[in-house]
């Protein structure tokens, strides 16, 4: 994920989405290729976005104004179809005067005509104080709620679980990472933009279990009971997505979820064409949190076998049971685990991790801290292999610090 386009210089950036790219003044190279752009498509994301119809040539070309203030001394040319011979010249007139425009939504439209992405919208009602310049911590705050809830979304797609913890967590971030995000609007709006290509069943998942959350939501406020929300489970809902919910909820008046589907690539199947927006209130609070609760109570352990490198040794006393840690390289979604080992065990990890040789291990993955626990383990012992496949997992280790970093200095529980 890349820097914000709104935090100054040598800013820490958290990991996620990728910036907006038309968030400062576009340059010549920045608008689309008119030869690429499909007129109806162009048109169809104009009206998305509020802009208005004034007049044209049926057939030929229609005139498009922005809605607002920037209506005025703004219009675009644009041509029906392409089977004219001024159509892709009309089209560069308009892509370039879109590039120029005043409009907020110009630089969303040029987005969804460059990548054809499915776009999903967050907006929050904050009290009229607030109103005015936008407030630093509910930036932040918004950023961080539309984060978590993409990440929901692409941990619901690697696998149905009320709470999934650090399992899955790397290749859902690695399935955000051509997601493009807007500016925050006012401190209240924020758009991002899901590629079809790597990103639509993130944006499928999201449409189900947004509308699973409203409805568990709206019967435990009818009944009193948390149940429904163990059959949304199936539709992607988890502790992640609920606690996401909460942070965007949380300090406003309520929160709007839109979403709208590339129009270059279609409508989903099994999904409306234009999807009704999906809205919380402050009162939907205190149900959200209990499920939050449930889905951490009720998600069991796991069994595993994990293969793993060695990068952490710990124990209080020259002999004796130890903790060790492991680089997961196979048997287990998550990146890394804590074992704790009796003291032949913890020899046969320190002899593994002197020679260079991962280690098996069976136990059960506690969800406790996220399942980077293992308990119960037992078969422990390293995996020979041969000198080749030795030396390519010392070199992994070796170019993903990063890891060896986390594991060594993350905090023991």
């Amino acid at each position: 994920m890349h820097r914000s386009t709104e935090e100054p210089t040598g800013a820490t950036v958290p990991a996620g989405p990728r910036a907006h790219p038309y968030a400062g003044e576009p340059g010549p190279g920045q608008v689309p290729d008119p030869a690429r752009v499909d007129p109806a498509v162009l048109a169809a994301l104009l009206r998305r976005h509020g802009w208005h119809r004034r007049g044209g040539a049926p057939g030929r070309y229609s005139r498009w104004v922005p809605p607002g203030p920037a209506a005025t001394g703004t219009s675009l040319l644009v041509p029906d179809t392409t089977a004219f011979p001024d159509s892709e010249d009309l089209l560069a007139e308009a892509l370039t005067a879109l590039a120029r425009s005043a409009a907020p939504s110009a630089r969303d439209i040029l987005v969804a005509l460059t990548v054809p992405s499915d776009e999903i919208r967050w907006w929050r009602h904050l009290p009229e104080e607030t109103a005015g310049a936008a407030d630093w911590t509910g930036t932040d705050q918004l950023r961080t709620a539309a984060r978590q809830i993409l990440l929901a979304g692409a941990l619901a797609v690697r696998g149905r679980a009320g709470y999934h913890g650090a399992r899955h967590s790397r290749k859902a971030r690695a399935a955000l990472d051509g997601t493009l995000v807007g500016p925050v609007s006012s401190g209240r709006g924020l758009t991002a933009f899901v590629p079809v290509a790597e990103g639509r069943p993130v944006a499928v998942q999201l449409y189900a279990a947004l509308n699973a959350t409203r409805e568990a939501v709206d019967y435990q406020r009818a009944t009193g009971g948390t149940e429904a929300f163990d059959a949304a489970v199936a539709a992607g809902v988890s502790r992640e997505l609920t606690e996401a919910v909460v942070a965007l909820v949380r300090g406003s008046e309520g929160a709007r979820i839109t979403l709208a589907w590339a129009p270059a690539a279609g409508t989903p199947e099994g999904c409306p064409a234009r999807p009704e927006p999906v809205e919380f209130s402050p009162g939907d609070l205190p149900a959200l949190r209990l499920a939050g609760v449930r889905y951490l109570q009720d998600e069991p352990a796991v069994p595993v076998r994990i293969t793993g490198a060695v990068v952490r040794l710990r124990r209080s006393a020259p002999r004796g049971p130890g903790v060790v840690r492991l680089r997961v390289l196979a048997g287990a979604e998550v990146a890394h685990v804590r074992i704790e080992l009796d003291e032949e065990a913890y020899r046969i990890a320190g002899h593994a991790h002197l020679v260079g040789l991962p280690l098996r291990v069976e136990g059960r993955l506690e969800n406790r801290g996220g399942f980077r626990r293992l308990t119960g383990a037992s078969q422990v012992a390293p995996v020979q292999v041969d000198e080749a496949e030795r030396d390519r997992l010392m070199k992994s280790l070796q170019e993903n610090v990063d890891f060896f970093e986390e594991a060594c200095t993350g905090d023991e529980e």
